[in-house]
């Protein structure tokens, strides 16, 4: 399959932005994540040394969540891998009626220069935007109303009750308690405990 490819000129000294998204038969444009995801990705190299271990995830969500509600969509999750000499950052983004590849786009040109200004991160890394996908994180307590009668997993950080893994469907979120249904039984889990949470695709 062709790659098509987009160079949208450069970021800053010593930096390049590269584009790249796949044709897909059934779904249209997505990353190589997966069909169900829309996405754009730029590649920034700055030459330095510096311990990329100090960059925080909660800092870098202040940075651009701002930035990226401005231009109308959320901020709907984020990955921060910066181990070893490169790294991703990888944006999740969102809107009620969905996301496409322009969206990608526009949010990575304004991220882009966001980060050449701010510049919060040291080293060599990639920025990707996509959407959330199908089978998509569950971050906030928002998203666990918004998506309450989907089928979800969870894990917890720590074992509780006896427990550290549910499957079932979402019922909602009751402060401070995320409400997941498995057979007849609904249990209270706390939002604090969950570690991931992510919604079971049912076709």
């Amino acid at each position: 399959m062709e790659i098509p490819q987009t160079g949208l000129g450069s970021l800053r000294k010593g930096s390049f932005f590269k584009g790249f998204f796949l044709v897909s038969s059934l779904r249209g444009c997505c990353t190589e994540r997966g069909a169900d995801e829309v996405g754009f990705s730029a590649h920034f190299l700055v030459v330095q040394d510096s311990d990329m271990s100090e960059v925080h995830k909660d800092q870098i969500i202040a940075l651009l969540e701002p930035e990226i509600e401005q231009l109308g969509y959320e901020l709907a999750d984020i990955e921060v891998n910066l181990v070893g000499g490169g790294g991703v950052l990888r944006l999740f983004i969102d809107k009620e009626d969905g996301i496409a590849l322009e969206d990608c786009e526009k949010v990575s040109r304004q991220v882009s220069a966001l980060l050449d200004v701010e510049d919060p991160i040291p080293g060599e890394y990639s920025l990707e935007v996509s959407s959330p996908g199908l089978n998509r994180r569950l971050v906030k307590a928002a998203h666990f109303e918004r998506f309450a009668g989907s089928k979800v997993k969870l894990k917890l950080k720590r074992i509780v009750e006896g427990r550290r893994n549910y499957k079932g469907r979402l019922v909602g979120y009751e402060e401070p308690n995320v409400l997941v249904k498995e057979g007849k039984e609904t249990f209270a889990i706390p939002f604090q405990e969950i570690d991931t949470a992510r919604v079971v695709p049912e076709f």
